[in-house]
């Protein structure tokens, strides 16, 4: 069954196309001094939006998109929804046999149409009216508000072709939102190798120190409240950092990842955890190419990026000795800038904390230190996970927390294997032997000696 918002939406959508439709007919005859009703496409009047209710319209609507703006994001839409509008523009100069370089235009590799540039936009709006073009070109700049809030971007493929020659494109996000007002969340893939993480686990369940804890919630301040320090004018400080950086460090299993996850679940904001395998490549320039892709892709939308096992990529630099050195630090010097620049949260987390370049924990808001849990720690730990297994009262807790130190991650490990254990045993319930056979499986994973 079709929602009610995709309904709205087809329907503006649909009226907006067919306004796009008019404004071109009426550029082309203006522009080729045909016979025309009208004497400036600005006399084309845009559909009225003040008591539509779709999402597009909602858009339209909290950002006072002018005629132009509005005109540019409804073409940024053509070949998604109605490519055949832009079939007019194929038609070639009789003088030059070649297409009108004018309309600007790109054919992509499968896309079989015209992929509106901008040139097309600013063909259609200005014509040959310089003055009203350069106009137009600020639409595109860093400050307007397509750029800034992500919404659309001119995307230039080669290094010093003209600017306005790059692809008129909507992001994926604004795509999904303005068309079936659904919030976009992007695969994992080479182009953002990322994983959305969540947690069905609540702060109760993460057992913390209270200095830990003291840190976490400064975060969580951040979070709240990142908006109104962005604006407040009364803190005086020559360069308030975009973003927020956190580096999470100590032994696996203690609450890292968990953290992050709960982080986001409390705060309403996606956490995607970055697979670095898919980001670090042997081949030159590829690893920044992945970079840039992955902060490009994250950038405005308050997600929180967690880069867990970090020290892989965020390494310390070396002593350079050969091009290999060379291109490894341009990587880190890279990274450097693109965390400075990013205006969200990222959270690095590592088992070693000595591994880390001393540039990028300069550059941390916070370093909180995840240590292995007490004897008391591990009894609230045991506890909160055996709890929740109503054939394990017989489980001596205060003993097996007293005689074995583990991690809470170890301790999910371990009452997953002890209670898989007693299922093959013939459906009895959960016994100390059990739970001791998992504590000396998981110190044989970890290399102790049990």
């Amino acid at each position: 069954m079709e929602s009610t918002e995709i309904i709205h939406n087809s329907s503006t959508i649909d009226r907006e196309l067919k306004w796009l439709e008019t404004v071109i007919a009426s550029r082309m005859e203006l522009y080729f001094k045909q016979d025309s009703e009208l004497s400036s496409i600005f006399q084309v009047l845009e559909p009225d939006l003040e008591h539509d209710q779709s999402i597009y319209a909602q858009f339209v609507k909290h950002y006072s998109l002018r005629f132009g703006e509005r005109l540019i994001l409804i073409m940024s839409l053509v070949p998604h929804v109605r490519p055949q509008l832009f079939d007019q523009f194929l038609i070639k100069n009789k003088l030059t046999e070649r297409f009108y370089t004018e309309f600007g235009g790109l054919q992509g590799k499968t896309h079989n149409g015209f992929l509106p540039t901008g040139e097309t936009a600013c063909f259609i709006l200005a014509g040959d009216d310089l003055l009203t073009r350069l106009y137009i070109t600020e639409l595109f700049s860093e400050d307007h508000i397509f750029n800034k809030h992500g919404v659309l971007k001119l995307q230039n493929s080669e290094y010093m072709e003209p600017y306005l020659s790059g692809s008129l494109q909507i992001s994926k996000e604004f795509l999904s939102y303005l068309t079936t007002g659904k919030e976009y969340d992007p695969p994992f893939s080479t182009y953002f190798p990322a994983k959305r993480i969540e947690t069905r686990l609540s702060w109760s369940d993460l057992v913390l120190d209270s200095n830990i804890k003291e840190e976490i919630d400064t975060i969580l301040l951040w979070l709240k409240y990142q908006e109104q320090l962005k604006q407040d004018t009364s803190i005086h400080l020559k360069r308030l950092m975009k973003g927020y950086r956190s580096l999470f460090y100590g032994p696996p299993g203690t609450g890292k990842s968990l953290t992050a996850s709960l982080l986001g679940e409390s705060t309403g904001k996606k956490v995607y955890r970055v697979d670095l395998s898919q980001v670090v490549s042997k081949y030159i320039g590829e690893t920044e190419k992945n970079l840039a892709t992955l902060f490009d892709t994250a950038e405005n939308k308050q997600w929180i990026l967690f880069f867990d096992e970090a020290d892989s990529l965020f390494g310390k630099r070396t002593e350079i000795s050969d091009s290999k050195d060379k291109y490894a630090n341009q990587e880190t010097s890279f990274l450097l800038q693109r965390i400075e620049d990013y205006n969200g949260l990222i959270i690095l987390a590592t088992n070693l904390k000595p591994n880390i370049d001393m540039a990028f924990t300069r550059r941390f808001q916070s370093i909180i230190y995840f240590r292995l849990p007490n004897q008391e720690q591990r009894e609230v730990l045991w506890n909160n996970v055996l709890c929740r297994l109503t054939d394990s009262h017989e489980i001596d807790v205060g003993r097996i927390a007293a005689d074995y130190e583990v991690a809470g991650g170890s301790i999910n490990n371990i009452v997953h294997f002890a209670w898989l254990n007693a299922k093959k045993n013939g459906e009895r319930p959960l016994s100390n032997q059990d739970i001791i056979l998992g504590i000396k499986r998981e110190f044989q994973k970890e290399g102790k000696t049990f």
